[in-house]
Formats: C-alpha cells, structure tokens, sequence
C-alpha cells in the first residue's frame, strides 16, 4: 500500500429540474415573512442544489464526498482555492489537510459554503482511506458502538387537509416508525389564526399516532423568541420532543433565552458551521438537542470534535439527515442516541436528491438503519443519474 497521493480533484455541479414546492408550500421559513418572495424557489436554490466530490490518488483509488447546503457555490471554492493546495498530499494526513483548508480560507471562510467545501474534502478523504485499508469509515472513527440505529421519519409536511397528513402519519406507523418529525406551516406573519392552524397540525398528527410514538416538529428558522415561547406553550400537552430551529442559525442569544422561557425543548445546530459555535451554544446551554451534518460543519475531522464536545457536555447530539456520512458518525459515537431519516421520496426539498445520486444507501426498517459493511462510506455513484443532471460548461 503506498503513500495514498492526492493527484486530482473534481467537482460536479449536479442540478435538479424540480422546484422545492413541498417546502413553498408548507413550511415556515426564513423568507417566507416576505409575502413577494416566500414562495419563490430562487430563496431555496439556485440551478444546482448539489455538489459531488471526487478525489483520485495515485494507485487510482476515487474517494467521493458532497457539499451541503443546496449551492454550487463549494465547488469554485475547491476548484480555485484549496485544490492546489492539497495536491500532492497524502490522504493519510486528514487532520493536516484539514487545518491548512480552514486557516487558508480563514479570512472568507469559517462558516457556511467555505466549511462545506472543506467538508466534501474530508469526506471524500476518509472514503479513500476506508478502501484503501478495506474497512468502513467508521472503523477510522473507532469502530462501531451499535450493528443498529434508531431512526425518525422526517417528513409529515404542514398540509391544508389534514386527512392528508393523518393519512401520511399512518402510513409511517404502518412501516414500524415509533420517532416522527413533522414542519409547521406558519410564522409570525400569519398572527394569533396561524397558530392556531400550527396547533393543529401537531393535534392531528398525535391523534393518530398516540402517546408511545415520540413526535418533533421543525420551524426551519421562520420564527422569533416571542412566537416560539407562545407556540411553546400552546404545544406542551402534546408531549413533543422538541421544536426544531425555531430561530435563525447562530442567534445563540436568542436561542439561551428561548431555552429558558420555553415549555418544550429546542433543538438546532443544521445551520451552525464549526467547533466553536456549537462550543458557545453548549456553555450557554442554548439548545437541548444538537443537529449538525457532516458536509456542512468540515466533514469527519471536525464533527468528531463537535460530538465529543458533545457527549462531554451530555447534550445529545442527532445528526441531520440519512446521508452515509452522518450514518459513519452515528455508528461510532456514543453522544448520539438516534439520527433523522428522509425517506426515499421524489426530491422535492432537496433533502431526498442523495437517494437519486449515489447507489448504496440503507433503507430503514422498523424504525432502524444497519450500520453499513463496505469498504470506505460505502457507496458509489449513480453515474445513469449524474449524466443527465450534472450541470457542464
């Protein structure tokens, strides 16, 4: 086995022809206070939601990792800017690499598109080294604590017929799911009769479900300190786990306050960036729950930090998303007691897309993910896919 040498790195730029009107329509959102732009889909993506990454060493082994946050904006990243700075590196050396990735883009960096283009790097570093040593990357992280990981459903969208919704909540029940998240609809804007429709959504969904079936629901940032201690209030009788990022990422005063005065517990973290912003939400004991994603915060190297920042602070931590990545964390750490689980669906949130693109994924059963046995993450490339939406020239 040699050195393991970086020799190239590629990104594509991978579009998707479907607007997200799922989350147009029904869910509150940051934008959605602006009544001539919360329903328009430019708010959530541009022409390409998604960016894949690929690196090649010497001996020809492709490691491939991806870029959260729906922007090609980490591909120009990477292509102008550490790219050149990495070639001729050994895959070996991820904590190095990622180091100088973070202080050579300190000065524009530190957060959001910047971290996710050092994250589709690590990542696609420890697929490399996973194959290269014939092992699953979460034996690179210190092997697995689990063969099995409690999942929820995350879907149940804010729906005006809620024979719809209940009917959906029903199905997920059917399918062995005992953990569900469901999205509000309405903010702020929408007054005193808005939360009431929020109200009921949740009364409707735990109508179905009962009491044993531990129910969440996600405000996706579209609401203030004010509304979410009212809607707190109203909602404590439902017994939900928590309320999902009431506020905007990195509103950690607001998020202490809210902690406090709040009736339910509140969760966040899918829009914090790096080891020291999740520091400052833990000291501050500013969220009951942490939710980062791996190829949002840097990949590997810096949510094994976050996650043992985690579990010393004994705050649960619960990663965002299905995605395999997130899978290696929570089959190697002990912070995390369950992880989110977006079902196959048609990817109208953009949250669903990585079903389309890579070949491997693990569908849950009753409630579960088994922890993934292949070399490196585990997956490859749905290259049918990729050919017609990769976006060129």
């Amino acid at each position: 086995m040699g050195n393991l040498t970086i020799t190239d790195i590629r990104c594509r730029r991978l579009g998707w022809s479907e607007s997200p009107t799922t989350l147009q329509a029904s869910l509150v959102s940051p934008t959605k206070k602006y009544s001539t732009h919360g329903h328009d889909s430019r708010t959530w993506w541009g022409p390409s939601p998604l960016v894949v990454v690929e690196i090649e060493i010497d001996d020809g082994i492709i490691g491939i990792g991806s870029c959260g946050g729906f922007t090609a904006l980490p591909a120009a990243i990477i292509e102008d800017h550490f790219a050149p700075l990495i070639i001729g590196m050994s895959a070996y050396d991820r904590e190095l690499i990622w180091d100088k990735l973070y202080r050579s883009s300190v000065r524009f960096g530190r957060v959001g598109v910047t971290m996710a283009a050092i994250a589709g790097i690590d990542i696609a570093l420890h697929d490399i080294v996973g194959k290269a040593l014939g092992v699953p990357v979460y034996q690179l992280l210190g092997g697995a604590i689990r063969d099995h990981i409690p999942v929820y459903v995350s879907r149940l969208y804010a729906h005006s017929n809620i024979d719809v919704l209940q009917a959906e909540a029903a199905q997920w029940l059917g399918e062995g799911f005992t953990m569900m998240k469901q999205r509000f609809g309405y903010g702020p804007a929408d007054g005193i009769p808005g939360m009431k429709k929020n109200e009921e959504l949740i009364r409707a969904v735990r109508e179905v479900v009962g009491d044993d079936v531990m129910l969440a629901a996600d405000a996706y940032m579209g609401w203030d300190v004010p509304y979410a201690v009212e809607m707190s209030r109203r909602l404590e009788k439902y017994n939900l786990s928590w309320i999902e990022e009431p506020l905007l990422g990195g509103d950690i005063d607001g998020y202490e306050e809210l902690c406090r005065r709040s009736g339910v517990a509140i969760s966040h973290g899918e829009h914090l960036y790096n080891k020291s912003e999740f520091m400052e939400v833990i000291k501050r004991r500013a969220a009951a729950y942490l939710q980062p994603d791996l190829n949002r915060v840097g990949g590997f190297t810096e949510a094994r930090k976050i996650a043992a920042l985690a579990e010393t602070a004994g705050i649960p931590l619960i990663p965002h998303s299905n995605e395999m990545h997130n899978i290696h964390l929570a089959a190697s750490s002990v912070a995390i007691p369950m992880m989110e689980y977006f079902p196959d669906e048609l990817p109208d949130t953009g949250n669903e897309l990585f079903w389309r693109v890579f070949d491997g994924e693990i569908v849950a059963k009753d409630g579960f993910i088994d922890i993934p046995h292949k070399p490196g993450l585990g997956v490859s490339l749905n290259m049918s896919v990729i050919n017609e939406i990769e976006l060129r020239g």
